[in-house]
């Protein structure tokens, strides 16, 4: 079934923004409600689009996005997470940043920042930070993951067992909302579980989209993360439960002037 003119941009404002709203498109397009939701069902028929409450996202089954449509899916909710996220780390400081394009958003944001030592398996983040004098670089051995610059594997996952860093920055490919973070290659989660046991704290920086998504490996637990940087609040129960997780939760839409504490969350510690 070929897709009509409206379904192909439909489809392509999916993948560049990781979610299409049935309410925006409708207003978009100037048509009905019932056209925008008959145009997600042919496209979720056909296998391009996963629906959602009140819109749908793009379809990727057990495999990922590819990292040229990852990188420029939700861009501004990604500089957002990563101005926040790069306040909240102080000079002077040791940190991991691990694969994802919303950690390499958090690099660029670190050209400022002096003294401090960052210890990464992306090699788009030590390329990144080579640029900050400021900034010593440790980089991971391991098997080059070339689709995206990632070093992986049981040597990356040892050369992680010789630090103990301040803060540990690390992405996601899918966040149930039981608070589960997840992924899709093991490993690479067999790399970030190091990560998150060689530091002091752990930042998880995660745009909405990821909780739309779905991952068939488990990462960790909210319950292990002492801050979540993300560009929406989450939805009631989950929040509930970073709270009684003591979970930290900031939210920092692309439009706001300061990020903010979700509501009944703790404070940063």
């Amino acid at each position: 079934m070929a897709l009509s003119f409206r379904q192909s941009e439909i489809l392509e404002i999916a993948r560049a923004d990781g979610r299409v709203v049935v309410e925006d498109l409708a207003q978009r397009f100037d048509v009905t409600l019932q056209t925008i939701r008959r145009d997600l069902s042919e496209l979720s028929d056909m296998g391009h689009l996963d629906r959602v409450h009140g819109g749908a996202v793009p379809r990727t089954g057990v495999t990922n996005l590819g990292y040229d449509h990852r990188r420029q899916m939700n861009e501004a909710a990604k500089a957002a997470i990563a101005r926040a996220c790069a306040a909240a780390i102080p000079e002077n400081s040791s940190l991991i940043l691990n694969l994802g394009t919303t950690t390499e958003a958090v690099a660029r944001e670190l050209l400022g920042h002096r003294n401090i030592t960052v210890v990464t398996n992306n090699m788009n983040v030590a390329n990144t930070l080579a640029a900050n004098p400021g900034c010593e670089i440790m980089v991971a051995g391991g098997a080059l993951r070339r689709s995206d610059g990632g070093l992986v594997g049981d040597l990356t996952t040892q050369f992680f067992g010789q630090f103990k860093v301040d803060i540990a920055v690390i992405g996601a490919s899918a966040l149930d909302h039981d608070g589960d973070i997840l992924d899709f290659d093991l490993a690479e989660v067999r790399v970030s579980k190091a990560i998150i046991r060689q530091a002091r704290k752990v930042f998880l920086v995660c745009d909405h989209s990821k909780l739309d998504r779905s991952a068939p490996a488990r990462l960790a637990s909210l319950a292990e993360i002492t801050t979540l940087f993300t560009d929406r609040p989450l939805p009631p129960g989950l929040a509930q439960k970073c709270a009684e997780w003591g979970t930290t939760v900031v939210v920092s839409p692309p439009d706001a002037r300061s990020p903010a504490l979700q509501p009944g969350t703790p404070p940063a510690p």
